[in-house]
Parts: C-alpha cells; structure tokens; sequence
C-alpha cells in the first residue's frame, strides 16, 4: 500500500508575521512550523504503516528551507520526502497550490491521499479537496478518525456535534483535523536517518499535466485588497473596585450600557 501525505511548512506566529510589498506572506523572513492538521495527517499514515507495512511519502511545495518539514517527517516515521519548489510557482493561491500539487502526485503511485483540512496560514480548507478534483479521487474531509479495511478507507467524518461514518473505495482522499490523534516525537535514529535522506526536489518541468496559465501568483484568480499584521489593543478601562457588590455594579451597568442585557 502507497500513502502520499501532503504538507506545508507555516509560518510560526508566535514570531510574528511579515509581509511582502505585493500582499504575500514573507515566508523566508518567518519561523516556521510543520502545520497542525497536516502532522495529525502524517501521524494517521504511520499508524497505517504500523498496521500493515504500508510506504508513506510525504510531499510539499514551498520554498527550498521547505524541505526541514520534510525531513522531521523522515524523523517521525515517513519513508521519502518530495519538494515541489521553483520561483514561477511562488504567491501561488488554493486553486494554484492544488493544481501544482496534483501536478506532482500524477508522478507518483498511490492508494491514499491524506493532507490536513486546513493550513494555519490560509484557513481555506480548500486545497485538499481541489486535488482530489484534480485528480477525479473521491474525497473525505473533516477526518477525525481514518482505518483502513481491505481496498477501502472507513473514515468518522465530524459534524456539528456527531459525526459521520464514510467509505470510499482506494483511491482516495481524506482531509484531517488536528484532533484526529497526537502526533508522535521524533526519534533520535530517525533524525539521525532523516539527516542523511536524500530529498527528491521538482521544479515546473516536473509537473505533469498542468497549465502555466494556472500556476504561481500570475496563475491565481484570488487577489489581496490588503493585508496587515494583527493590530495591537490598547490597555482599555482599568477600575478597582472597593468592593465585590461595586464591581458587580460596575460590570452590569457596563453590560447595559453596550446592551447587552
């Protein structure tokens, strides 16, 4: 059994966040991180590879330092890492991202395609869906538990405040939250093994499939109005009561001031 597990290196926004003249994250001038929902994807291939010895591949598009995700995956578990970087692909939106990306995957032979619901930079949800249509893969998102049986992959789809029990025969696609499990550590032979991996790096001529006219910034439909980093608050009305009864009187009357009650 072959599993792709698609993920991105975010930015880490502890550190704060930067932006280029034209609207783009400053991705080279940030910390970065692997992203949540993309770790819980990789964690839900290797208990897959656990199980039945299955090969799991991780791939990633971005920028050359890219290639760090990559190889804390090899550290994790994971058997190859894939780097899909070249300069016409940069200030790529979703629907770029996922062309590119299923660009790549047409290279590849696989039964399972598992990338995280969202990146923590973006919050689209988009990109794991729109491989899938690229690809013409049934998909499934939302996963909050994935187990394969035979051909096929039983996924818990979450829901409101239940969720929902789908089968879709492999190929496929699935889309994983944060909670679906808790990654494992790093071991220390598998950084040591992950130090000497050989990352596999694409460029455009790689991709297979696809058109310029839909890769990179030139080939993204969304455009940036405006962006900015989060504006500070200030320290806001500081009181101190002489007593509990006043500051329960103060907050009320507060509340009815904003009507709220």
């Amino acid at each position: 059994m072959k599993i792709i597990v698609c993920i991105k290196q975010v930015p880490d926004t502890k550190g704060g966040v930067k932006f280029n003249p034209d609207g783009t994250l400053d991705r080279g001038a940030m910390l970065a991180i692997m992203n949540p929902d993309d770790k819980a994807g990789l964690e839900a291939a290797l208990r897959i590879k656990d199980a039945t010895g299955a090969e799991v591949t991780v791939l990633t598009m971005g920028l050359p330092k890219a290639a760090d995700v990559l190889r804390e995956a090899i550290a994790m578990g994971a058997d190859k890492g894939i780097l899909v970087t070249d300069r016409v692909l940069g200030g790529a939106d979703t629907w770029a991202t996922s062309t590119t990306i299923a660009g790549a995957i047409r290279n590849l032979e696989y039964d399972l395609i598992i990338t995280g619901r969202q990146a923590i930079d973006g919050d689209t949800a988009q990109v794991g869906p729109q491989i899938a249509e690229h690809l013409g893969l049934p998909v499934i998102s939302y996963a909050q538990d994935i187990k394969v049986e035979g051909d096929k992959v039983v996924v818990q789809r979450q829901y409101d405040d239940r969720y929902h029990v789908l089968e879709a025969q492999m190929p496929c696609l699935v889309t994983a939250l944060s909670e679906l499990n808790e990654p494992r550590y790093m071991t220390p032979g598998g950084i040591f093994d992950a130090c000497k991996a050989e990352i596999t790096t694409w460029g455009r001529a790689d991709l297979k499939d696809v058109d310029d006219a839909n890769l990179g910034l030139a080939g993204s439909p969304t455009k940036i109005a405006k962006a900015s980093d989060k504006v500070r608050k200030g320290a806001g009305e500081k009181v101190t009561p002489d007593s509990p009864d006043e500051a329960v009187d103060y907050i009320v009357s507060k509340l009815k001031e904003k009507h709220v009650i």
